[in-house]
């Protein structure tokens, strides 16, 4: 009897690890976007957690305050990588049932 429950079990999570890795494959196509600065710079991530494109408006580029403009790229980095680390661990949460997963999520 439990030779049955241990291969159904066994099953599950090898059928697991294949939407996992068909989601890890989707959620690289999927980008999330953050502004800084009123919108000056942008910046898109992947759910890979990389940067697709940074997009920066001539009006935000001022040579005499380059630390700002420094500040303003960081800010949209580091909130889009936020937004994309968010995203995956929400599409995680959803397959795993909420069960956390060491190393997966």
């Amino acid at each position: 009897m439990m030779g049955g429950n241990m291969n159904k079990m066994m099953k599950q999570v090898q059928k697991m690890q294949q939407e996992m890795v068909k989601l890890q494959e989707e959620l690289g196509n999927r980008t999330v976007e953050s502004t800084a600065g009123g919108g000056v710079v942008k910046v898109v991530a992947n759910g890979k957690n990389e940067i697709i494109s940074v997009e920066i408006k001539p009006e935000a580029v001022d040579p005499e305050d380059v630390e700002m403009l420094q500040d303003l790229i960081q800010a949209a980095v580091n909130e889009a990588l936020k937004k994309a680390q968010d995203m995956v661990s929400q599409e995680m949460s959803r397959l795993t049932g909420g069960i956390k997963i060491p190393g997966l999520i």
